[in-house]
């Protein structure tokens, strides 16, 4: 290969070093900073690419379907479904993962109504769009649930059509979790007979299986699919996700393609392999006991870092099992200052690994020393 020309160098120099500061005042998303994939490098050799369903062979053998399937048992088990019922494989982040349970929905309901709340991912909206399925918002609670009576209220309204509810196990802005034995029975109470649950559990799919009391949120809740993402909480330089759903349902879309041999159920064509290593690696390299440790020690930080806001006379609070701490919304100096998310008047930061205590103060000591001087 040729050399690479200097100005070319000075870029990628100049651009490695503005990630690394940006990367160390980064509070307000979710992306686990804390990985080491340096063993994995050398696969970046390899034109490694997962095109087809990771539980059938494919002409194309240069992939790493084998280690997708163990991540996707992995996944599965932490969402309570049983391996005799499961499929999913891995994609390219939460928004596919939405999208895959969406369009598994309307093929079994085509004629169904989806319902969602005002503090559901801004890339459901977008998705629904792109299916062309029809599709009502609910109201949302305080503390970022869907509005209960709301949903029952629009149901019965619309009880002669099939039921898809997307909900949220942990929403974008406040970390809150979907009650779904409150969904489901209201599906009992209008006796809806058509209906289908998909679960958003970007972040909070690698919480709940870690801790001691958690909000229904896996397969044993009732739901028919879900999505978590890879490089929020397990961490990952790649975005990255998995989508789970039940074996049964793919054979609605499942289509063999003679050209790459294998059969055709997922959204994309070809698919990043290197994630699933990824993926893979870092079970492998923490164990579930590890992520354990990690969820315990992110949800510690979460109540220092509410406990610390509302010291300084900064009202915050976060949601039950969360390590979303939503406050008043600083200056725009400071939101820039550390990357923290904001919508209307308040903002959050998640307190996943990288998120010290030490960056917490010093962002607090910001928000002090630069008050807003408008609500």
């Amino acid at each position: 290969m040729p050399e690479t020309p200097p100005q070319t160098q000075k870029q990628i120099d100049d651009l490695f070093s503005e990630l690394k500061t940006l990367s160390d005042a980064q509070l307000g998303y979710p992306t686990n900073q804390c990985f080491d994939y340096s063993s994995l490098f050398r696969f970046l050799e390899f034109s490694i690419n997962n095109v087809g369903d990771p539980f059938h062979d494919s002409l194309y053998r240069v992939n790493s379907h084998e280690i997708e399937r163990e991540v996707i048992a992995t996944f599965a088990n932490l969402m309570r479904l049983s391996p005799d019922e499961t499929w999913g494989y891995v994609t390219s982040g939460g928004t596919e993962g939405n999208m895959y349970g969406l369009y598994m929905a309307r093929e079994m309901f085509p004629e169904a109504v989806v319902y969602f709340s005002q503090d559901t991912h801004y890339s459901v909206r977008k998705n629904l769009r792109v299916l062309n399925y029809r599709n009502i918002m609910i109201r949302s609670l305080d503390n970022g649930e869907i509005d209960y009576e709301d949903l029952r209220e629009t149901i019965r309204i619309n009880r002669h059509l099939p039921v898809v509810v997307m909900a949220n196990i942990g929403t974008t802005m406040k970390g809150a979790v979907d009650d779904l034995d409150k969904i489901r029975d209201i599906f009992d109470e209008l006796a809806i007979s058509s209906s289908y649950i998909h679960a958003d559990a970007a972040l909070s799919g690698m919480i709940l299986p870690f801790v001691d009391d958690p909000q229904p949120y896996g397969f044993d809740a009732g739901i028919d699919s879900i999505a978590i993402s890879g490089h929020k909480m397990i961490g990952s330089p790649l975005p990255s996700g998995v989508v789970l759903t039940k074996s049964d349902y793919v054979g609605r879309v499942a289509r063999s393609i003679e050209y790459v041999g294998a059969m055709d159920t997922t959204l994309s064509g070809s698919r990043n392999a290197i994630t699933p290593l990824m993926l893979w690696y870092a079970f492998k390299q923490q164990g579930l006991e590890g992520f354990r440790n990690i969820v315990h020690e992110s949800l510690a930080t979460a109540e220092y870092a509410v406990g610390k806001f509302n010291e300084h006379g900064i009202p915050a609070w976060r949601n039950k099992n969360s390590i979303t701490v939503v406050f008043r919304r600083p200056t725009d100096e400071v939101v820039r200052k550390w990357q923290m998310a904001p919508y209307e008047n308040f903002a959050h930061i998640i307190t996943v690994p990288n998120v010290t205590r030490d960056k917490i103060d010093a962002a607090i000591a910001d928000c002090v020393a630069n008050p807003r001087t408008t609500n």
